[in-house]
Parts: C-alpha cells; sequence; structure tokens
C-alpha cells in the first residue's frame, strides 16, 4: 500500500467535505465524525445540541505522492467560510466551526503558514482554530458517503451539490479520473 497521511478537517457540515474530498485524485477515504470536544464517544444527537464541545469534521486519508496536505488545505478553504466563527450557511453553534487538527508539527506549521498566506484574501479575520488532534470519533453509519447515498435530498441538492460543482471546476486537475 502507498504510503498515506491523515488530515483532519472541521468547516461545518461534514457531509459539505466528505463529497467534494472524495473527488480528489490522492484521495483514499474520507470518514465523517468528530473531534476536539470533551465527551468520550459522542452521538450525533449529543453534537448537534452544541453540548460535548465536538465539530462535526472529516479524516481524508490521502498520498501525499499524489496531492499534499498544502493543496487538502487550498481546497478546505475554498468551501467554507474561514471568517464565519460557529457557522457555516444554515448550520449554526460551535460543532460548526472552522478548525484544523492537526496530526504532528509540520502540519501545524503548514496550516499556519496557510492561514497567513489566505488572510488577506478575505475582507475579515480568518478565525479557524488550529489545534493537535487528540481523539477522532467515527460518525454513525449512516453518515457516512451521505451526498453518495442521498443525492436527491434537498440539503444535498442545495449545500453539497454546489460545493462539489466547485471542486470539479476551481480543482480541475486534482480532480480524480472518473470525477464529473
Amino acid at each position: 500500500m502507498p504510503d498515506t497521511h491523515i488530515a483532519t478537517l472541521a468547516g461545518g457540515c461534514f457531509w459539505c467535505f466528505e463529497a467534494p474530498f472524495q473527488e480528489l485524485d490522492g484521495v483514499h477515504s474520507v470518514t465523517s465524525g468528530y473531534c476536539g470536544g470533551d465527551v468520550p464517544d459522542p452521538s450525533y444527537e449529543a453534537v448537534c445540541s452544541g453540548s460535548t464541545g465536538h465539530a462535526e469534521a472529516v479524516q481524508v486519508e490521502y498520498d501525499p505522492d499524489i496531492v499534499s496536505y498544502e493543496a487538502l488545505l487550498e481546497v478546505f478553504f475554498a468551501l467554507h467560510d474561514p471568517t464565519t466563527k460557529d457557522r457555516q450557511g444554515p448550520d449554526v453553534g460551535s460543532q460548526y466551526r472552522s478548525a484544523v487538527f492537526y496530526h504532528d508539527e509540520t502540519q501545524r506549521k503548514t496550516v499556519k503558514a496557510t492561514i497567513e498566506r489566505l488572510a488577506g484574501t478575505y475582507d475579515d479575520p480568518i478565525v479557524t482554530e488550529v489545534e493537535p488532534l487528540e481523539t477522532f470519533y467515527p460518525a454513525e453509519a449512516y453518515h457516512q458517503d451521505y451526498y453518495a447515498n442521498n443525492p436527491e435530498r434537498a440539503y444535498c441538492q442545495v449545500q453539497i451539490k454546489p460545493k462539489m460543482k466547485k471542486v470539479r471546476e476551481t480543482f480541475a486537475d486534482r480532480v480524480a479520473e472518473g470525477g464529473e
């Protein structure tokens, strides 16, 4: 198996990141889940209550020889508004915060450098949290591959489909063969 690395990213509803990242060449898997909170093995309902401290996040397993961590961060920042605290689109609460959970010092430095580089491209300050990953809890099975399993649902059409289009157009050179 090729060398794989993991990126853990939060920027609103995990469904809105899972499907677009699955499109990228070099991405082996994307898992929706929860991290950054205080409650062991939280449920979706508990996370949605805002009482656990967790963020909805995705773990992206990727081949760094095909797609770099920095390239994944570029897609991440393009898919959400990193200047909005605890809100993305219709989703409001700390569970929808913008955060990068780094796995090592190299990732931390890369995230900090990326934020610094992008800071001038937004009208407001970037509020993305940068914290070490402690524990990632995979979400319940019905949250995995949500867009692929529910493409006609209203939320998928209104929230996820435009993000898929953005990835396919803006990052066309990074979309895996077979992506639309």
